[in-house]
């Protein structure tokens, strides 16, 4: 029988006052009965709406309807004919903005609650299946990724599947890119990334780590060690900064420095010796879901004044409504239409307090958001001991720079056929936020898959 409930069933999740202090993950997840009273809601449209909002095109019904009879593994089975990191997704990508956005639940109400079922679902497979996976019959094609990023990962899934021996090639020393640098622990555990990891291995992918292409090899050096085909997917791992005075300051970050050390070099642990600053006042300039991260971070660093500055008004942050919710509840402060102009330091060139200046919003600018303007003569200082500059990234120039014939935009993002993932050097693909710039999870995987089909019909020729 449907449950025409209007809003979801609630997710359980720790109390603010609780995990500002913790770095475990926030929401506990459904249980199954939790599972199957969401399930319930979806009407099983005629024309599945839902799906046209997936990156990866997940059967989103078809899942459901088997959750709805109980039978997880099965559910769990069709998802993966589409995503190779469901438990991933589940968590950190925003459904509210794609295929919940076209629920016609959503109509009347609250849409099915489509990233917490499939989170569900992927979760009940690892903690029940049987990891015994059969490895696919090669099809004796031999293809290298670079990057073992979502959009990577995607691409090597997607092609181990399909029989080919498939080498991703990881510069840090733990593959799973920004799903390992880039979001903390409290929102998506690394025990789930390596699992999902883990299950890629068993499908015949091997990983090796400590390979930085451009340096070790190139891609040249690839095509001629006998691999047909090269996806690069090295995201965008190149902060970018403001060029305000006093960023060389000692306790500024770039968001991506501040979160590394925490998420893979575990230094909210007190056994890992990994330098950071633990501020007692933190400034975080960006309005993005990388922002929040670093301002919840800094919270259960012991930080007792957590600020995020932001440009325009909150209903302009490009954060997921959720991230932002969740910030608000822990205690962080938000400095909206605030613009900081200056870092401010002492004689020892510590960080004392970010200089800022307040905005108003004028006139839409290229992309139809308001433009922010300064109020003359309405400066004011907060008192900080860090500064996190989280306002983007940009593609890092190694592969382009170190590989003849891949072309790049004025941004640094590599060029593709935006169909077929194709660079402008034959046999090299590319996609993710080394394509794009910056961008969310899933819209990676999306080119990573895509990526994986013209590289088999490359290959298949």
């Amino acid at each position: 029988m449907t449950n025409m409930c209007p809003t979801k069933t609630p997710m359980p999740e720790q109390d603010p006052n609780v995990r500002n202090k913790n770095f475990a993950e926030v929401a506990s997840g459904y249980t199954v009965e939790m599972a199957l009273d969401e399930a319930a809601r979806c009407l099983n449209c005629k024309n599945h709406p839902c799906m046209s909002g997936c990156p990866v095109n997940v059967p989103i019904p078809r899942f459901i309807e088997q959750v709805v009879k109980g039978d997880f593994e099965e559910a769990y089975k069709i998802i993966t004919t589409a995503s190779s990191l469901p438990a991933v997704c589940g968590r950190v990508c925003p459904q509210e903005a794609q295929c919940e956005s076209k629920c016609v639940r959503g109509i009347k109400g609250e849409s099915v609650g489509i990233g917490r079922l499939e989170r569900f679902v992927a979760d009940y497979h690892l903690q029940h299946a049987d990891e015994n996976i059969e490895k696919p019959v090669s099809n004796g094609h031999k293809a290298a990724v670079i990057g073992s990023g979502p959009a990577g990962l995607t691409c090597a899934g997607t092609l181990a599947k399909k029989g080919y021996a498939v080498t991703v090639f990881e510069a840090f020393h733990t593959a799973g890119g920004v799903l390992m640098y880039g979001i903390p622990e409290f929102r998506l555990p690394k025990a789930i990334v390596q699992k999902e990891i883990s299950t890629l291995k068993k499908l015949g992918v091997d990983i090796k780590t400590n390979m930085v292409i451009g340096k070790v090899l190139s891609v040249d050096e690839l095509l001629d060690d006998g691999f047909e085909a090269v996806f690069v997917g090295t995201g965008a791992g190149l902060p970018n900064f403001m060029g305000i005075e006093g960023e060389g300051l000692i306790g500024v970050y770039s968001a991506n420095e501040f979160l590394t050390r925490i998420n893979l070099m575990k230094a909210y642990k007190e056994e890992y010796d990994t330098p950071i600053i633990r501020p007692k006042n933190v400034a975080v300039v960006g309005g993005g879901n990388v922002a929040m991260d670093a301002a919840r971070s800094a919270l259960r660093l012991g930080a007792e004044n957590v600020y995020i500055v932001y440009r325009r008004s909150e209903e302009e942050m490009p954060a997921r409504n959720e991230e932002i919710h969740h910030a608000k509840e822990e205690g962080v402060i938000f400095k909206i239409l605030s613009n900081p102009i200056k870092v401010i330091g002492d004689d020892e060139g510590k960080v004392t307090g970010l200089e800022c200046v307040e905005m108003v919003l004028g006139e839409p600018d290229a992309g139809g958001r308001r433009r922010p303007a300064a109020k003359e003569g309405s400066n004011f200082v907060l008192n900080t001991d860090a500064v996190i500059i989280a306002i983007g990234n940009s593609p890092n120039p190694l592969i382009r720079t170190t590989t003849k014939g891949i072309e790049a935009n004025a941004k640094g993002c590599i060029i593709v056929d935006e169909e077929t993932m194709k660079t402008t050097k034959e046999g090299v693909y590319a996609g993710g936020d080394a394509v794009t710039g910056a961008a969310t999870v899933i819209k990676a995987m999306g080119a990573g898959r895509n990526a994986a089909k013209s590289i088999d019909e490359y290959l298949s020729k």
